[in-house]
């Protein structure tokens, strides 16, 4: 049985499943997106991160972190096994938590040639919107949001 729980992201189990994710966004994409993560960002009170586990073997992860006061940005979302509903099962663990902190929307940005990541966030209700921050006039980027208060 799966189970989400906030966690710390310099535990053994988080770096672990950061590093499997930057190696897999490394092949996907040609970048492992370590720079556009601050692990500083998870110091934040209004910032999480939370590990999936499959009996106590972590299988996944994601993280938000404050953009405003009524804005998150999720990051770092990653399941190692795939087709198990276990990222949907993450977003939505990060949307309920975000909801708990206030947070009006979300935002996430990701590469166009992750068709994998695209297809899950189109499914999962979020919208394409302009790039934004110092994605902005980045070409390979496609930036998402989803406002909190028009889930079901």
């Amino acid at each position: 049985m799966i189970s989400i729980k906030e966690e710390r992201i310099n535990s053994q189990d988080g770096i672990k499943l950061i590093e499997e994710l930057s190696c897999t966004l490394e092949k996907i994409t040609g970048n492992s997106g370590k720079g556009s993560f601050d692990y500083n960002d998870m110091l934040n009170t209004r910032s999480i991160f939370v590990i999936a586990r499959d009996d106590n073997k972590a299988v996944g992860c994601g993280a938000f972190r404050e953009i405003t006061d009524d804005v998150a940005e999720i990051k770092r979302m990653y399941a190692s096994e795939k087709n198990r509903g276990i990222g949907k099962m993450i977003l939505l663990q990060l949307e309920n938590r975000e909801k708990e902190f206030g947070y009006l929307k979300v935002i996430l940005e990701t590469r166009k040639c992750n068709n994998n990541a695209i297809r899950f966030y189109l499914s999962n209700r979020y919208k394409i919107i302009d790039n934004y921050g110092k994605d902005k006039e980045m070409l390979q980027a496609v930036c998402f949001e989803k406002v909190l208060n028009e889930m079901q």
